[in-house]
């Protein structure tokens, strides 16, 4: 595949535009010193698109497009379960959960984790997510991406990698959250634009210039590949495994990662009120139903296409050296918006937690402004320098990376699931009870994965769910309640919503139902 000058200077007008545009929207009034509040919050002023897009563009980025173009390639429309669940997944999110945080002005999940329980299962769960985001999230980002971005431009992998995460890094180091979340609309609209051409275009070659005769001839030629709950023949059955995906660990998946999840959240804390935070998730929700065309038909596509790849990972960047000069431009602009983006994210939200978890000690107020935007900022450098530094050790032998990410986290979400739930709705929960439930999640985990291999991975993570739930009550029912530590207001949150959230609700709803009726 080879770039052409026009394919090229569509790329560098997005970088230069993206870049100007993400230090013009994050500048601060002559006179006003950028604050904590500012820079890791986005003076908590995002207005619902802002959020919304936001969400999206810090979930899908390469481990998305790549990786689940890998997974569709290898298992089929299947996997687009992670998709279509999330947009169930951000109604609960924002009936259930965000009344809470909001109402108790929460800026980072670990604050939230000692306000209700205690200084311990912060500390812990912090050091968590500090190394799962740089070991994991940033290094499957940078891996991934540096894969497209290499077979795309023609450029040594190392150096694409570490170009990403230059730019990515200098792009919102100045602005912080406002830099990344205000700008996100464009890179949303561009990451859908691309991916929806790669996917008309794909689909258009097959069905000789026509995308519903390629979709026809795509599906009566592999209907294995169109089937959303896998049968125990299949021979992904264990990582999809049937009916689980609807009833069983997904659920504690999502929830996990859309309702507690720092980077993921934290648009919405940074929101202007509760409802624009609602009606930014209920955008996202919908954004979500769509996700599947943008991600994983490319992947199903080159099987026809491509039947003969070495790697399912390699499956989107194969479909974009189909493209046309000038429209390859554009989507490779969009893939390299989706990782920036996601990358821009990440790296904000470890910066976040390392400073205001860790170096202020929840003290922020009485701490200089300046110094801890200067801390967070040295910290998201030094998060950069860590995963281009362990990227491809980490993730140089996988086929399929996002699987990869589901496995390894699936060892502690039951557990953060459990905490956070117990901690929003069960005001006899203890910090004993939440340090049990994390530390039991993981050598559940561990010993189930042993003793059980074939057992697949979302079964695995409903039932250390259910296991470690129980431990966390009765843990808590046998030790003092710590209700003292609880700084946690439920008692005047409101979960009603209006009724336009609740139409799009039931929107959402009904979407999600047709699309699993006919695919089924």
């Amino acid at each position: 595949m080879k770039l052409a000058a026009l394919d090229l200077t569509i790329l560098f007008v997005y970088l230069a535009g993206i870049f100007i545009l993400a230090q013009w929207v994050s500048r601060e009034k002559a006179g006003h010193q950028k604050s904590a509040s500012d820079y890791f919050l986005a003076s908590k002023a995002l207005p619902w698109w802002a959020i919304g897009a936001s969400l999206i563009a810090a979930n899908i980025s390469a481990e998305q497009i790549i990786g689940m173009s890998g997974s569709g390639y290898a298992i089929g429309l299947a996997i687009a379960s992670y998709e279509w669940m999330a947009a169930a997944t951000l109604l609960i999110v924002g009936k259930f959960f965000l009344p809470v945080f909001l109402r108790n002005r929460i800026y980072t999940m670990p604050q939230f984790l000692e306000e209700r329980y205690g200084h311990r299962i912060r500390t812990l769960m912090a050091v968590f997510w500090l190394g799962l985001y740089i070991f994991v999230n940033l290094t499957s980002i940078l891996w991934l991406g540096s894969i497209a971005v290499a077979q795309v431009a023609g450029i040594d992998q190392m150096l694409a990698l570490i170009l990403l995460g230059v730019f990515a890094l200098a792009y919102q180091l100045y602005g912080g959250l406002k830099a990344v979340a205000l700008t996100d609309i464009v890179q949303v609209t561009l990451l859908v634009l691309g991916g929806l051409l790669v996917t008309a275009l794909t689909l258009s070659k097959i069905g000789d210039g026509s995308v519903i005769a390629g979709y026809r001839t795509l599906l009566d030629a592999h209907p294995g590949h169109f089937d959303m709950i896998l049968g125990k023949d299949n021979p992904f059955y264990k990582d999809l495994p049937g009916i689980s995906v609807l009833i069983g660990g997904m659920w504690i998946m999502n929830v996990s990662y859309w309702g507690f999840n720092q980077y993921i959240i934290q648009r919405a804390l940074a929101a202007k009120d509760l409802g624009e935070a609602q009606k930014g998730v209920i955008f996202a929700a919908f954004l979500k139903l769509l996700m599947p065309l943008v991600v994983v038909v490319p992947g199903i596509a080159a099987v026809m296409l491509a039947p003969e790849l070495a790697r399912p990972d390699q499956a989107y960047p194969t479909m974009m050296a189909l493209l046309p000069s000038g429209i390859l431009g554009l989507v490779f602009a969009a893939l390299v918006a989706a990782i920036v983006a996601s990358l821009a994210s990440k790296i904000n939200s470890i910066a976040t937690i390392f400073t205001l978890d860790f170096y202020a000690k929840g003290k922020a107020e009485g701490r200089d402004q300046a110094h801890l935007v200067r801390v967070g900022r040295i910290a998201a450098a030094a998060a950069v320098a860590l995963a281009i530094l362990t990227a491809r050790p980490l993730l140089g032998s996988f086929d399929q990376a996002f699987q990869y990410i589901q496995e390894y986290t699936g060892f502690f979400t039951p557990g953060i699931v459990v905490i956070f739930v117990l901690g929003l709705f069960w005001k006899r929960a203890n910090e004993a009870g939440a340090l049990a439930a994390a530390i039991g999640s993981f050598v559940l985990s561990i010993a189930l994965k042993l003793a059980w291999p074939a057992l697949p991975f979302i079964d695995r993570v409903g039932l250390v769910f259910l296991l470690a739930l129980a431990l966390a009550v009765a843990v808590s029912l046998l030790t003092p309640s710590g209700a003292g530590r609880d700084r946690i207001r439920t008692d005047d949150v409101g979960y009603g919503t209006p009724l336009s959230f609740n139409v799009a609700a039931l929107a959402v709803a009904a979407i999600l139902t047709a699309l699993y009726a006919a695919y089924w």
